[in-house]
């Protein structure tokens, strides 16, 4: 019976349950890595792209700074947008484990 031999390798943590987890663990890292390089990028490249075009950082629409409705309007939804597919994609991780263990 597979499931049970998966769970006593996990629950006796033998060298198999370890590979287990440890490529849960990578896969997860790799993902959180990627997210976290989105991140800078996006929130770090706003303060160097209005500095490098600064006519652009000083273009207002309505009395408002660009800069100002770049930071306020759309970094926002998009971090929200990046957190919402980083803990789908863990949880899709998770449970694909967890159905391979139960298998």
């Amino acid at each position: 019976m597979p499931s049970l031999r998966s769970r006593m390798e996990l629950a006796e943590q033998t060298s198999w349950g370890e590979m287990l987890i440890r490529d849960l663990i990578k896969a997860l890292l790799r993902w959180s890595t990627a997210f976290g390089a989105i991140m800078v990028l996006l929130l770090g490249g706003l303060p160097l792209l209005f500095w490098q075009q600064p006519g652009f950082a000083s273009f207002t629409v309505v009395g408002v700074p660009i800069a100002w409705l770049i930071l306020g309007v759309f970094v926002s939804p998009v971090l929200f947008v990046l957190g919402i597919a980083y803990e789908r994609l863990s949880e899709r991780h998770e449970r694909d484990f967890v159905d391979m263990i139960e298998s």
